[in-house]
């Protein structure tokens, strides 16, 4: 009799496992049908804003660049024209030594080429170019005349942006996520279903400019020359963008 009733307990206690393992299975097949009615039930949209503000500071590419027949003669005669350079940006035109950043220099062997005789060495070139942040717009055009005049050979481009585009994210932000918003409820009335809440929202890309500042502002200036011979350089407008990757249920 106890053999019996032993033998029946581990039947018992055997059957219980089965079916607490066949529960288990049943529950994780559940989850699975739930997650995927989930992915089915969602709308992926990205929303995009964007704004139009005046610039308020300027990046300025100045350079000198000589030329003598020896690389030694090259760089003494290019550092002189750098050295006239600075003190007019930091006397004369007041500029702080923070707003003044080397951002490229070299000397290089200068060579031509002809049928007769070849790759020849024609002297060597030096160069040494700057970047000023100014922020007196108006007066751009008139440190460029000066720096020029100051023996500045090598002026590149001028980019306009925004010192402080934190300010700017808020508005960015909320013209994104409005765009986003009517992208997705014309998706889903198209759809015959209705919009539910937001479920994920992701902001940018590695080269997003309000959120991680790494892309600069570009524009071309426009230049040209008045009546009294100065250059003038239009600033005009700066745009500051973001978008947001935005994920709804959908009803």
């Amino acid at each position: 009799m106890k053999r019996l009733v032993k033998t029946t307990g581990s039947i018992l206690v055997a059957g219980a496992l089965v079916f607490g393992l066949t529960g288990v299975g049943a529950l994780g097949n559940a989850s699975k049908i739930y997650a995927s009615e989930v992915q089915r039930n969602v709308i992926n949209v990205v929303g995009k804003g964007e704004i139009s503000i005046t610039p308020d500071i300027a990046y300025l590419s100045i350079g000198v660049t000589s030329q003598a027949e020896t690389a030694q003669a090259a760089q003494k005669a290019n550092a002189a024209k750098m050295q006239k350079l600075n003190d007019l940006l930091k006397k004369t035109w007041k500029i702080a030594d923070k707003d003044i950043k080397s951002t490229q220099f070299y000397v290089q062997p200068n060579y031509i080429y002809t049928e007769k005789d070849g790759q020849k060495l024609k002297g060597y070139n030096a160069n040494h170019t700057i970047e000023v942040t100014y922020r007196d717009l108006a007066k751009i055009g008139q440190l460029l005349d000066a720096a020029s005049t100051a023996g500045a050979n090598n002026i590149d481009n001028v980019r306009f942006s925004i010192e402080n585009r934190d300010q700017f994210e808020t508005q960015v932000i909320e013209k994104a996520m409005a765009n986003a918003s009517v992208k997705a409820n014309a998706i889903a009335k198209a759809a015959n279903r209705t919009l539910g809440v937001v479920l994920v929202v992701n902001q940018g890309d590695a080269n997003d400019l309000i959120v991680y500042g790494q892309r600069e502002m570009l524009m071309s200036p426009k230049s040209s020359m008045d009546q009294a011979g100065s250059t003038a350089v239009e600033a005009g407008e700066v745009k500051v963008s973001t978008q947001l990757s935005v994920q709804y249920e959908l009803k």
